[in-house]
């Protein structure tokens, strides 16, 4: 009897394969033979499902996208007005393990979307879908303001510190110090 082969799980295996490597290797590391490895396929078995590595990169990059999306969602559906916010930006903040490794997957594919134009399309979308997210938040703090300067600064903010937090932890990347500068930036937001 033939097996059945769950074709979106698969995909699903291999792009959270590329994500562990990613965090863990960075870019370079994420070589489809590693990948293949990973996710324990053989290297070959990896192109039905994404013919380039670009293609790999970038559905991994939206997965990361998805999972902060879903948690923010959920999120945002029991909460309001600056709690809501508050728990937007803490769920972009790599405040623990899961979501530092996500920033260093984002931060990685910042690197292709600088040259790509697919990539930074994606990103864009990315962004304003944040932008909109946040925006309507703020509405709930006070509908009769415009946000629009605030939250582009606070999304300079939470891209901004993953970088920090990758990059330079000791600096001011740290869980506390994040927190602090998070609790700073939505000090403006506070319905007054």
């Amino acid at each position: 009897m033939r097996k059945t082969v769950d074709h979106d799980e698969r995909r699903a295996e291999i792009v959270r394969a590329t994500w562990q490597i990613i965090a863990r290797r960075g870019m370079a590391g994420a070589t489809m033979r590693q990948i293949a490895s990973e996710a324990g396929y053989a290297n070959g078995a990896l192109k039905p499902y994404f013919p380039t590595k670009a293609d790999l990169l970038l559905a991994t990059y939206e997965y990361v996208f998805q999972r902060t999306n879903e948690r923010t969602d959920a999120l945002v559906g029991q909460l309001r007005g600056y709690d809501a916010l508050n728990a937007v930006c803490r769920e972009i903040l790599p405040l623990d393990d899961n979501r530092f490794d996500e920033a260093r997957v984002v931060i990685a594919f910042w690197g292709e979307a600088i040259t790509d134009e697919t990539a930074k399309r994606v990103h864009e979308r990315s962004m304003v879908k944040w932008k909109e997210s946040m925006l309507g938040v703020c509405a709930e703090i006070d509908p009769s303001r415009s946000w629009e300067s605030e939250v582009d600064a606070l999304l300079t903010f939470v891209t901004g510190a993953q970088v920090s937090a990758v990059l330079m932890p000791s600096v001011n990347g740290s869980r506390e110090s994040l927190e602090a500068q998070l609790k700073a930036e939505l000090s403006v937001f506070v319905a007054g």
